[in-house]
């Protein structure tokens, strides 16, 4: 029987590539989106053709916990992917990011713990281990937030593996780091150094260069997921999924600036940086347990993987109706 499965944050970068890959793999998705009186589906109304049509949505609120049981009941699995995500906005708006990471994952939890769901894979990221203290950085990394958005993700990843430890709830967590690919939002530094580009700038206004990132394709992380929704053994553990390749900020741009054609200089913009010790300095992935427990691999792997998926990215923003969904000229944070 085909199993139904639920994703929050449906609407999002992730979450849209997650939901095409489940549909195209054949299950019966839900898609859980925010609700917003424009009845947009966020990046779900430019499904691929393929897709398109093919799956449920519902649109509430991950704060809402009444919302959030009626979306999971009927549901075999849980993906939850919904978040407040930009760190940056989470020194403005610290209650909200709790509201939505730490009560947002506890609803989720406690209706698919009502419902008897056979699995939840929740999602964290590489920011709860703040700057690496050593490379490559395993699941037994200390944890260190080092903003208001990463110990909201400490305290969601502790409350999702409390309720496989207090009642024997099937959840696995999943950590990605730095995913990037066509459809991220501008908050991120890959789409803001290619968004400027494209839109005629040669002048790239970025923070900090220094610190180095291990940016894992889109459908690398969406393939992680569904494999470790199938992974009985990975419940109750934490798993990394990164690309097996660290790069500096600066070396980004200069690997993105080939990747178009174009001659850049970089302008440091200091509403950009972050202040000193909230700077995650270096960030990259030990992924032999994911490969151990579910057979995860990148395919997007190394420095070659990386320019590929540079290209298909750069290749999506350059589409005249995709950049024009983004404002070049404004810093989003």
């Amino acid at each position: 029987m085909t199993k139904k499965i639920l994703v929050t944050g449906a609407d999002g970068f992730i979450g849209s590539h997650l939901v095409e890959s489940l549909v195209r793999d054949g299950y019966d998705v839900r898609a859980f989106v925010y609700y917003n009186s424009f009845n947009s589906w966020g990046w779900l109304d430019a499904a691929a053709s393929d897709v398109a049509g093919k799956f449920e949505v519902i649109a509430g609120d991950i704060r809402d916990p009444h919302g959030v049981d009626a979306a999971i009941q009927g549901c075999d699995r849980v993906l939850h992917l919904a978040a407040l995500i930009a760190i940056p906005f989470s020194y403005h708006a610290p209650d909200a990011y709790v509201q939505t990471n730490v009560t947002g994952t506890l609803n989720v939890l406690q209706a698919a713990r009502r419902h008897d769901v056979e699995k939840v894979v929740c999602t964290s990221t590489s920011e709860t281990y703040g700057t690496a203290q050593f490379v490559p950085i395993t699941e037994e990394h200390p944890l260190n937030a080092q903003s208001p958005y990463a110990a909201t993700k400490v305290g969601a990843d502790q409350m999702a593996l409390s309720f496989q430890r207090s009642f024997e709830m099937p959840v696995s967590v999943l950590r990605p780091f730095n995913t990037y690919g066509p459809r991220q939002s501008a908050r991120a530094v890959i789409p803001t150094i290619i968004g400027q580009i494209a839109a005629g700038s040669r002048q790239i206004k970025l923070g900090a260069l220094h610190p180095t990132r291990d940016f894992t394709f889109v459908r690398d992380t969406a393939r992680g997921f569904i494999q470790a929704m199938d992974c009985e053994a990975c419940i109750g553990e934490v798993v990394n999924i990164g690309s097996n390749f660290e790069i500096s900020i600066g070396d980004t741009v200069a690997l993105i600036a080939e990747a178009m054609g174009k001659q850049v200089e970089v302008v440091t913009d200091d509403d950009r940086i972050r202040p000193a010790a909230s700077e995650v300095e270096r960030l990259f992935a030990a992924t032999e347990k994911a490969e151990r427990l579910f057979g995860w691999e990148p395919e997007f792997s190394g420095r070659d993987g990386f320019v590929r998926g540079l290209a298909e990215t750069a290749e999506w923003f350059q589409n005249p109706a995709n950049l024009a969904r983004y404002k070049t000229d404004h810093y989003n944070i």
